[in-house]
């Protein structure tokens, strides 16, 4: 259960509350990104893009400018950096009161994002890649969301094994933890990494077993949006997934998932309100925590 102490994050003097569930959009600028490459890749399309997010309930807005698909080609550095200076200053500009999170494992792409603007910086390494990673946020004092992936894109869906997925996730988030408030990070989110470097079964084991990750007492972000897990199982294409989308990210709220990344934001507002309605009405606690117990609870009963 979320400890009293997370019930908001520090988004450069903003105050993101956590209460309840939350929809992060996801705005790629990239040409080759699996589900959107090159959609947004010009300025007015981010812009348009971004807007409709943010009127449809997004927020945040997680901005990508390197592909991280399986099988992904490597991006430079100064492509990174050039393909987010040339987008994320309008994008900050035109939406003020919009908060921006960076996708990044880059601690140099980190300091220069949040320079430009972004509150939150989003490393699907974990802290893994980049060495300066933690010290770098340390300093910077903004949200780190720090995802469990094995392996990087172009190699992670190389045959992924583990001896018991859960077991290694929390004990790679408990570590990686210790080690970044050492270097003085504050607000941590995690993200399982759904579909980096897990098979089909890993990947819905993990979701099954979601509510494990509250042991971490940090919020839980999910990312299922369009995602081969979806689409492999329900034998659906990216434009046919949206359903399998919407059924994952419930399941993930009804396991106390506080941030759900997507591409289809109206969507995922929906199903976080319906799952509010449902829960709101029985106490003054908050959705995540009153779902969470629930569920506890139910597993408790199952056993006796």
């Amino acid at each position: 259960m979320l400890n009293s102490n997370l019930k908001t994050i520090n988004c450069q003097g903003r105050l993101l509350s956590l209460e309840d569930p939350l929809v992060m959009g996801i705005l790629n600028i990239t040409p080759d990104s699996f589900s959107d490459g090159g959609q947004f890749w010009h300025e007015k399309d981010a812009l348009n893009h971004c807007e409709k997010m943010l009127n449809e309930g997004a927020e945040i807005i997680d901005i990508g400018a390197v592909s991280t698909k399986p099988f992904a080609d490597d991006v430079s550095l100064e492509e990174e950096k050039k393909r987010l200076q040339n987008i994320l200053p309008t994008l900050v500009k035109t939406f003020p009161h919009a908060i921006f999170s960076v996708d990044t494992f880059r601690s140099e792409i980190a300091r220069m994002a949040v320079s430009e603007g972004a509150s939150i910086i989003n490393d699907i390494s974990g802290g893994q890649a980049d060495e300066h990673m933690f010290k770098t946020i340390g300093e910077l004092q903004v949200p780190y969301v720090m995802m469990h992936t094995q392996g990087m894109p172009q190699t992670m869906q190389v045959e992924p094994k583990y001896d018991d997925v859960m077991n290694e996730l929390i004990v790679f988030f408990a570590k990686q933890i210790a080690s970044a408030h050492q270097a003085g990070v504050l607000d941590i989110i995690v993200d399982p990494g759904f579909g980096f470097g897990k098979n089909l079964e890993h990947n819905y084991e993990i979701l099954g077993r979601l509510e494990r990750f509250q042991i971490l007492e940090k919020p839980i972000m999910v990312g299922f949006s369009k995602k081969s897990m979806i689409r492999n199982l329900l034998e659906v294409d990216i434009e046919n997934s949206l359903n399998g989308t919407t059924v994952t990210n419930t399941v993930a709220l009804l396991k106390g998932a506080n941030i759900l990344r997507v591409h289809d934001v109206k969507e995922a507002v929906e199903a976080v309100k319906i799952i509010k309605k449902c829960y709101s009405e029985r106490s003054e606690e908050s959705v995540s925590k009153q779902i969470l117990r629930y569920a506890q609870d139910d597993n408790l009963k199952s056993k006796t």
